[in-house]
């Protein structure tokens, strides 16, 4: 997640319609983290991206004939689109493993460290300057996944560091499209998006020779999650076009308690007061850097 540059506060109205939006992605990101563990008793993640990615393609190619957009969708900077893709689909199906192995409200706290992964990798993908501030920012969020994670021989699992690399992969995903959205259109890297990760999920899947149907009952699921990932990127999107990101990132932050409720409620996962108080910590680390950078950007 990026700082925003308004110099201004936005209106009430464009506040409050930027929480509906972001309610639509809370629901969204909570919907395919429930869907994703149901499948995950039919599925490897690799086959959950194949599914999850041709759904996604067959969608984003409906949008292009629609609207008469495809000039949009160019080769142009295609390694770039690569490796991009390659970090994404890391992440993603590190993500759901993760939501398979351990509580939800752990996942979901440990992905809230991607903007500050991304502060460390912008210096050598965008060039952009890394400062004490942003340095500062990634050692309290450093101490945030320390408290979230308690890593001993006991505490962890390779679903918890499934959850951290995840992360990391989204960090890289996020800077990559920064970059490439210098230059294409978000149609184009959504294009790309399901595609390559198709391509990427028929290989990873069918490198066994046997690539397992989702039962019937599971096809809902399955839906849930090509759709709902759309869904919630684009809500994201829509709301820090309306407000910024200052006014949108605590909204965000309610996805944690959200899924919190939802395990317990479903999974009858414990509230861990721990991975509360450390997800916390992380929200205070990247909202503290988004205020910095706002503050920087009105004096520019």
């Amino acid at each position: 997640m990026t700082a925003e540059t308004t110099v201004t506060a936005p209106p009430a109205s464009q506040t409050l319609r930027a929480a509906l939006w972001m309610t639509g992605a809370i629901v969204s990101f909570s919907s395919m983290a429930v869907a994703g563990r149901t499948v995950s008793l039919d599925l490897d993640t690799f086959e959950i991206m194949l599914y999850r990615s041709l759904i996604g393609l067959v969608l984003i190619t409906a949008v292009v004939l629609l609207t008469g957009r495809w000039a949009e969708v160019t080769t142009r900077h295609f390694g770039l689109q690569i490796i991009r893709n390659i970090s994404h689909f890391t992440g993603q199906n590190l993500w759901f493993f993760a939501i398979a192995s351990i509580p939800l409200a752990q996942v979901f706290a440990l992905e809230f460290t991607a903007p500050i992964w991304a502060l460390l990798l912008s210096p050598l993908v965008l060039g952009e300057r890394l400062t004490r501030a942003r340095v500062l920012a990634a050692l309290a969020g450093f101490v945030g996944i320390l408290i979230v994670a308690r890593p001993s021989p006991d505490t962890l699992s390779p679903g918890l560091i499934a959850a951290a690399l995840a992360a990391l992969g989204f960090a890289g995903s996020a800077v990559f499209t920064r970059r490439l959205t210098r230059s294409v259109s978000t149609l184009n890297i959504l294009f790309w998006l399901t595609a390559m990760q198709a391509v990427f999920g028929l290989i990873c899947a069918g490198i066994d020779g046997d690539i397992a149907l989702p039962p019937l009952t599971a096809w809902p699921a399955v839906g849930v999650i090509a759709v709902a990932g759309l869904v919630a990127h684009f809500c994201l999107t829509t709301a820090l076009s309306l407000a910024p990101a200052a006014v949108v990132m605590p909204i965000d932050f309610a996805r944690l308690p959200v899924i919190a409720l939802v395990g317990m409620l479903l999974y009858a996962e414990p509230l861990d007061p721990f991975v509360l108080l450390g997800a916390a910590v992380i929200f205070a680390a990247n909202y503290g850097n988004i205020l910095r950078e706002t503050r920087r950007a009105r004096k520019a």
